[in-house]
């Protein structure tokens, strides 16, 4: 996809944005002279390979500079990659690359960590459709933009391997990750609110958008079971060519419609038995019986669609679809048809930070002591390119 320049390449900007110490160091190098060195860049856990942003960014920095760049990165993009393998061996000036390092960091952590949580949520459920929504709890459009990279990489690793993954995501502007020219999406709970109910939303839309298909929104009065019917209901024709989906997003706090903890139990012993007593920690227990979208909630609006003839109403689950969420709905068998989720954006920050070394100046092999595993073995594989 042709992507928006996301940060500037000119001098006066990259050092506002770097590290002083890079800065002071590119002055001496100024003063004593250059040297040409190799960097390796790497992770301290396993991810996927997803360094395009890094690349792609070097390649602008390198010809805004006329500088040549070599970068050669050691792992096909969503390949797996082990705990503190090299990534990339980038090499050149060590006059032009020092003051990149902060930004270069930045650009490859999050996105090889994002890129193997939704890598992993897919082959947790290799028969739902998954859709990116995590625009909203992204702090500026960068990260929505790395974000969409990440899940379309891992999305990709895992359909290679049988899943159907990311299928899109909810903005136009980063849709072309995902092969598609505009986002997906219909309605938010303040719709149901303007509109004095979910019946009443579902008719706004539809006239104002009649041929898209129709995803209800049915928690906001508490409602799912009651409000997602009498949509069917409204229109039978578009439910039954299977153009309606039932989106359910209770909150945490409550239990859908017609479930109470005894009536979850049950509702899992009529679809998945057995489930329930291979659960391995209270947060499992609750994904299954739990309040808000549970294993026994989804199960309960299939039966109950399923019951009214609306067999081809598909379900959309959200609301805290990460890797272990998405783990527990496939051993309960979960009948979803699509997840939306922004929960592959990494949890625990701290797992994202990128760390370079420089390995070499020159022709001399160098590295401070414990990171000898970084230097260049002969056997390490390339797929090295000078970017400008």
């Amino acid at each position: 996809m042709n992507r928006p320049e996301l940060e500037a390449t000119d001098d006066a900007t990259i050092t506002a944005r770097t590290d002083v110490y890079f800065n002071r160091t590119r002055a001496i190098l100024a003063r004593f002279g250059d040297v040409p060195v190799t960097y390796a860049l790497f992770l301290r856990r396993p991810v996927l390979s997803a360094p395009r942003l890094l690349t792609d960014w070097l390649a602008q920095v390198a010809s805004a500079r006329g500088i040549e760049v070599r970068c050669e990165t050691m792992f096909e993009e969503g390949a797996w990659v082990g705990a503190g393998e090299p990534l990339l061996y980038i090499t050149g000036s060590f006059l032009h690359l020092v003051d990149l390092e902060t930004l270069l960091l930045q650009k490859l952590g999050p996105a090889c960590v994002a890129a193997h949580n939704a890598y992993r949520m897919c082959l947790g459920l290799p028969k739902a459709r998954f859709l990116a929504m995590q625009a909203r709890h992204c702090a500026g459009f960068e990260m929505q933009d790395m974000m969409d990279y990440a899940a379309s990489v891992g999305s990709r690793a895992a359909q290679k391997e049988g899943a159907l993954g990311f299928v899109g995501n909810s903005t136009d502007a980063t849709a072309g990750y995902y092969g598609a020219s505009a986002g997906f999406g219909t309605m938010p709970h303040a719709l149901i609110g303007y509109a004095g109910s979910t019946l009443r939303a579902a008719e706004m839309f539809h006239e104002t958008f009649p041929d898209a298909d129709l995803t209800v929104l049915s928690d906001y009065f508490g409602r799912e079971v009651t409000d997602s019917i009498e949509v069917c209901r409204r229109y039978p024709e578009m439910a039954a060519a299977g153009r309606i989906a039932v989106r359910l997003d209770t909150h945490g706090g409550r239990y859908l419609e017609g479930l109470d903890p005894q009536e979850s139990y049950a509702v899992l012993e009529r679809h998945t038995p057995g489930t329930i007593r291979r659960y391995r920690s209270e947060t499992e227990l609750r994904y299954l019986v739990g309040t808000g979208v549970s294993a026994a909630a989804i199960w309960r609006m299939r039966e109950t669609l399923d019951a009214a003839g609306f067999d081809r109403v598909r379900i959309v689950a959200s609301s805290g679809f990460g890797v272990d969420k998405c783990q527990v709905m496939s051993d309960a068998a979960a009948p979803i048809d699509v997840v939306g989720t922004g929960s592959f954006i990494p949890d625990t920050w701290s797992e994202t930070y990128a760390t370079a070394d420089i390995v070499s100046y020159g022709d001399r092999q160098s590295v401070k002591v414990g990171r000898e595993f970084l230097l260049r073995r002969a056997s390490q594989r390339s797929n090295g390119k000078a970017v400008a």
